[in-house]
C-alpha cells in the first residue's frame, strides 16, 4: 500500500480476498488442511513451500492479526497466542535455557512476577530485578549469563517509564537480548521495535481487543527470532484460536480512534485527580508532575488510558472508594470501552509480599484506574462522587 498512515493500515490491510469477493475477512473455523496430493503434503510439511497444514500451527485469521500488528509496529514478523501470559512464558522459554540469567523491570505484571520468582528457578533460570527510573541498577545488574533484558513501560501499575532507546544501547553493547512488553501503550502509542528492542509483546486482550470479549497475545520481532519463536510455539502450542484472530484483526481497525478517546480522557481524569485534596499521589505518562515526563513525551505518541492514584487512608479508604463508585466497573481486567477500577495489592499483585509491592510502588491505597470511552463528564463525575 501507498499509504503509511497508522489508521490507513490498520483499516485496509487485511488478508486476500477469496473467489466470493468478500468486502470483510471472513473466518476460517477450521483445524487442518487439505493438500492437493501426496508431494504437496510432503513439501509443506518439509518447510519447502508455503501454505498451511494445521491451524496450531498458521491459519488465515491469525496470519492476517500477525501481518497486521507487524508493519503497525515495524517489525519484521510475529506471532498469536492465547493470551499475554502464553505470549511472554513462549518469549521466555524460546530464548532462555538452564544457567541463563535475566534482567528485569521490578515492576512487572503479578503472573510474569510468578514465572520469574517461582517457575523458572526449577529449571535453573535465575533473575535479577532494577528499578526502571534507576540506570545505574540496569548497568550493575548485567552478569556474564545475561542473556535478556525484560522490561514493561509504562509499567503496571506503578506507570514507570524507561528510556528506551538508551536501554536498546547497554543492550546491544553487552550482546543482550531487549524484550518490552508495550500492552499498556499499543503499537499507535508506542513501537519499541523502532526504539531499539529485540521483541515487543502485547497482551491483545486489552486495549487491541479493547471491549473486553477475548483473550489473546501478539509476539514481535525480527524475521530470525520470530523463526526461533515458532519452533517452540508449533510444538508446545499456545496457539491463538483463529476466532480471536478474526475479533482482534478487526478491533485493530479502531485501534487508533479508540485510543486517542483513552488517552483524552485519562489525561482529564489526571489533572482532576491531582487537584484533588484526598490524593496522595497521581501516576500518568503525560503529567508534568510524573518523574519521567521527558521521556514519555519522546517515545510516546500520548500518555496511554491508564492512571494510577494513591488513596490517602489505606485500603480501608480505598475500599470504600471503590465500593462507592456506580459507573465504574470493579474488574481486574483493563482496555476496555468502559471504565475499570482495580485494587492491585489484593488482586493482579497479591501474590507479592507486603515488601515486594512496596518497592514497585504498589501501596494499600493504590488503585488502578482504567479509563474508558464514556463521557468524560460522566467518568469525572462518578470519580468526585466516590470520593466525597
Amino acid at each position: 500500500m501507498q499509504e503509511d498512515n497508522f489508521e490507513t493500515l490498520a483499516i485496509r490491510l487485511q488478508a486476500e480476498r477469496t473467489q466470493f469477493k468478500e468486502h470483510s475477512v471472513p473466518l476460517y473455523l477450521t483445524s487442518s488442511y487439505k493438500f492437493d496430493d501426496a508431494e504437496d503434503m510432503r513439501a509443506l510439511f518439509a518447510n519447502e513451500k508455503e501454505g498451511n497444514v494445521y491451524s496450531r500451527y498458521a491459519n488465515p485469521n491469525t496470519d492476517e492479526l500477525i501481518q497486521k500488528m507487524a508493519v503497525l509496529e515495524g517489525s519484521e514478523a510475529g506471532w498469536a497466542t492465547a493470551s499475554g501470559m502464553a505470549a511472554i512464558f513462549t518469549t521466555f522459554l524460546t530464548f532462555l535455557q538452564s544457567g541463563d540469567h535475566v534482567l528485569s523491570s521490578r515492576s512487572v505484571f503479578g503472573s510474569t512476577h510468578q514465572l520469574l520468582n517461582n517457575i523458572f528457578p526449577k529449571w535453573g533460570i535465575s533473575y535479577t530485578y532494577a528499578d526502571l527510573d534507576k540506570l545505574e541498577e540496569w548497568e550493575k545488574g548485567i552478569k556474564p549469563n545475561t542473556k535478556m533484558i525484560f522490561v514493561e513501560t509504562p509499567s503496571n501499575p506503578g506507570i514507570d517509564i524507561i528510556d528506551l532507546e538508551w536501554l536498546a544501547s547497554l543492550a546491544k553493547k553487552n550482546n543482550i537480548m531487549l524484550v518490552v512488553d508495550n500492552c499498556f501503550a499499543t503499537p499507535y502509542l508506542q513501537q519499541p521495535i523502532k526504539l531499539g528492542a529485540d521483541v515487543s509483546i502485547h497482551s491483545a486482550t486489552k486495549f487491541i481487543d479493547g471491549q473486553g470479549r477475548t483473550l489473546g497475545g501478539i509476539i514481535l520481532g525480527s524475521a530470525k527470532h520470530m523463526k526461533e519463536i515458532e519452533g517452540f510455539a508449533r510444538h508446545s502450542g499456545p496457539a491463538m484460536s483463529p476466532f480471536n484472530a478474526w475479533l482482534l484483526s478487526k478491533s485493530l481497525e479502531t485501534l487508533a480512534v479508540r485510543m486517542d478517546r483513552h488517552c483524552e480522557n485519562a489525561m482529564k481524569v489526571a489533572e482532576f485527580l491531582e487537584a484533588h485534596s484526598g490524593i496522595k499521589k497521581v501516576m500518568y505518562p503525560f503529567l508534568p508532575s510524573h518523574p519521567q515526563y521527558e521521556i514519555a513525551k519522546k517515545q510516546m505518541k500520548q500518555g496511554g488510558g491508564i492512571v494510577t492514584l494513591v488513596i490517602e487512608g489505606g485500603v480501608e479508604a480505598a475500599s470504600r472508594f471503590m465500593n462507592k463508585l456506580k459507573m465504574f466497573s470493579i474488574s481486574a481486567n483493563l482496555g476496555d470501552t468502559r471504565s475499570i477500577a482495580t485494587h492491585p495489592a489484593t488482586s493482579t499483585h497479591s501474590k507479592l509480599t507486603e515488601a515486594e509491592r512496596l518497592q514497585v510502588g504498589i501501596e494499600q491505597g493504590t488503585i488502578r484506574l482504567s479509563i474508558g470511552l464514556e463521557h468524560i463528564d460522566d467518568i469525572i463525575g462518578d470519580i468526585a462522587k466516590a470520593l466525597a
